[in-house]
């Protein structure tokens, strides 16, 4: 793995690095991803196309659900317009924690 994990523990939350992937044939959560320079990221693939905010809903929609939290809790607060996103996920930062390492543990 790179230097730095794929999600940083803030005040209000932790704060999800990931790398996604739309258009893809399936919504799913792909493991982690590496890029060249060593930066590790959730990789997210979702079937919804990179229009008008249309990937970010669904990107919002498969972790919240995925992780067993209200859409109201997820925000995109980087990366709109690009692959690699910061996602702000509200809640208990221990307890995300350890929801996203066993998340990305599954694969799916």
């Amino acid at each position: 793995m790179g230097d730095k994990t794929f999600f940083e523990k803030t005040e209000i939350g932790i704060r999800l690095y990931l790398r996604a992937t739309p258009g893809a044939a399936t919504n799913e959560i792909a493991g982690l991803w590496q890029s060249a320079d060593g930066e590790t990221r959730v990789a997210v693939k979702v079937t919804a196309p990179p229009d008008k905010g249309k990937a970010n809903a669904a990107i919002l929609k498969l972790l919240a659900k995925k992780l067993g939290l209200p859409k109201s809790a997820l925000s995109v607060r980087a990366g709109e317009t690009s692959r690699l996103k910061v996602i702000q996920i509200e809640g208990e930062p221990d307890a995300l924690a350890a929801a996203l390492e066993n998340l990305v543990g599954e694969g799916s």
